[in-house]
């Protein structure tokens, strides 16, 4: 007999119960199964929300999302504070995600998000450069690395077989944490280096994840036929390309309601450097064959992604699978008898 909702248990993952629940290629096809429900148009989902308060350095974000397949409704509440590292010994970003059964609405999950973070965002970045780079790709620098440059590395490594992987930071002491860290694991060669334009010139994919306010790279480092994932800017203001750079791209965005305040085009489209015409289309558009991709191998692509919720409702399930069969986590009663 089918166990009563109401004596049903809610499971509550740490961030150490949900690493390792999913492999990085799962990663990447959960997102691009997410991309691909936005494209067909079988999702329910609203612009990411922010609250801003100006008495804390930061914001909170909610984004809520159901999707049709796999059938899934989630929702992560997102907090970002910028002193948190030097005053309270806490990240500057943690998140709490939710997982809810569609028909009833029930608490299958309450977990956190930060680690599931950055394996669907780093699979975004992967997810793109499948669909819009160069086949013949070798070369990937990801500008940024901390802990988004973790799921970067980790996801890209499954779309294309890399000869070289170079890393930028400002912070020396950060690239020697992340070498340390990453260097024997890959068939790459993994360079690290404070020297930014040196990282990006000559790579065939470059992926950004700053959280930039003004544009870090040049537009004199990117020739022709790269493709750049700029995963960093989420919020009005946030910027790091130079905007000439989006000026001679095909740029695609993950969603433009998104994109058009809180993404890479942002401010190149306030400046009036392009306009939303200059957009070729979503991702989602590209993967179920309504919008082409690449069109050229000289030609310059630049995927916008901002993060949106489908990646979470799109992820969560398996993850919450995983962590069932594998008995990790604390089950909780939430409705009383």
């Amino acid at each position: 007999m089918e166990e009563s909702w109401r004596n049903r248990k809610t499971l509550i993952l740490s961030r150490s119960d949900m690493m390792g629940l999913v492999t990085p290629a799962e990663y990447v096809a959960c997102v691009e199964q997410a991309y691909r429900m936005h494209g067909e148009g079988r999702y329910y989902m609203d612009p990411k929300g922010h609250i801003v308060l100006d008495k804390y350095a930061g914001e909170w974000e909610a984004m809520p999302s159901y999707i049709e397949e796999p059938e899934s409704a989630a929702c992560k509440w997102v907090s970002i504070r910028e002193r948190n590292r030097e005053r309270f010994d806490l990240p500057t970003v943690f998140s709490i995600l939710i997982y809810t059964h569609p028909e009833t609405g029930f608490p299958l999950a309450i977990c956190d998000g930060s680690y599931h973070t950055v394996m669907r965002t780093g699979a975004s970045a992967a997810v793109s450069a499948k669909w819009l780079a160069r086949e013949d790709s070798k070369v990937l620098a990801i500008v940024g690395a901390g802990h988004m440059a973790e799921g970067a590395i980790e996801t890209c490594n499954e779309v294309f077989d890399w000869d070289e992987v170079r890393v930028w930071s400002r912070s020396q002491e950060t690239l020697d944490g992340f070498a340390a860290k990453h260097a024997d694991r890959f068939s790459f060669t993994l360079r690290t280096s404070t020297d930014l334009g040196d990282v990006v010139r000559g790579a065939d994919v470059v992926v950004t994840v700053t959280p930039a306010r003004g544009a870090i790279v040049s537009d004199e480092w990117i020739s022709p036929g790269t493709h750049i994932a700029a995963v960093g800017a989420d919020k009005s203001g946030d910027q790091e390309l130079d905007g000439r750079i989006l000026q001679r791209a095909r740029i695609f965005v993950d969603d433009i309601r998104q994109c058009r305040t809180d993404g890479e085009i942002n401010v190149p489209l306030a400046q009036g450097l392009i306009s939303e015409a200059d957009v070729a289309g979503e991702i989602g558009e590209v993967i179920v064959g309504k919008v082409q991709g690449r069109t050229s191998d000289d030609e310059i692509t630049v995927f916008d992604s901002t993060g949106i919720a489908l990646q979470d409702s799109a992820t969560v399930p398996l993850e919450y699978e995983r962590a069932r069969a594998a008995g990790v986590g604390i089950e909780k009663k939430m409705i009383s008898t």
